[in-house]
């Protein structure tokens, strides 16, 4: 059940009651007001008038336990603004801003505990993503027919390549790529879909594909 305490008009800006009311909200009743009681500033002052009332509403008019409650919300909205005048120099004056605001504190004997469990799951979400993730780039790679269940027995030295360095080897390793037939034998679209995951800047598919065939045939 819920217990709302409302104090309208109160004498200050809601910009700063609404730095108390960040300060208690959530948490039990007890800990509000021990804050409240310690925090030198007008607006814990009023806050703990507003939080008392709607206690001593809980208490007396529904019958709810005091130790079961807590601050399920602390709310701060701007009321009328009251406009005076102090006189200046030379029969000028200025404007003061007198703001107001309206403070309403909601307590609630709903378990805490029910409220941090229906958060739990929120790992498991992130889990579900990484598991769908890893799927979908296996899609990928087999539909260009450029991946590999296993790397070969047999790696070769694919930075004898011609633009391809450390960094670009292990990339091409990572793709499943390892040997100097495979790069031989590649086709128009799986050359296209390699440069778009490890990106092959500045090599063209007939260099690279006539370069390793003749590493190939050194090789063996």
């Amino acid at each position: 059940m819920d217990v709302t305490s409302t104090y309208k008009f109160a004498r200050i800006s809601a910009r700063k009651a609404r730095d108390v009311a960040r300060e208690i909200q959530g948490l039990p009743v007890s800990e509000a007001l021990d804050i409240l009681n310690f925090t030198p500033r007008k607006g814990a002052e009023l806050f703990g008038k507003t939080l008392k009332t709607a206690l001593a509403d809980a208490e007396n008019n529904f019958e709810l336990a005091v130790d079961g409650l807590y601050v399920k919300s602390a709310v701060v909205g701007e009321g009328p603004t009251f406009k005076r005048f102090k006189a200046r120099a030379r029969g000028s004056a200025s404007a003061i801003m007198k703001r107001t605001s309206h403070i309403t504190v909601v307590l609630s004997d709903d378990e805490m505990s029910e409220k941090a469990g229906k958060k739990a799951p929120a790992p498991k979400k992130v889990e579900k993503k990484a598991e769908k993730a890893a799927p979908e780039r296996e899609k990928v790679d087999e539909s260009a027919d450029v991946a590999y269940d296993s790397a070969p027995a047999e790696s070769d030295d694919l930075k004898k390549l011609t633009g391809v360095g450390p960094k670009l080897a292990e990339k091409l390793n990572a793709a499943g790529v390892t040997t100097y037939e495979q790069i031989s034998s590649w086709s128009e679209d799986e050359f296209n879909a390699i440069n778009e995951e490890v990106s092959l800047k500045g090599i063209e598919l007939e260099t690279i594909a006539a370069e390793a065939k003749a590493l190939q045939k050194e090789s063996k």
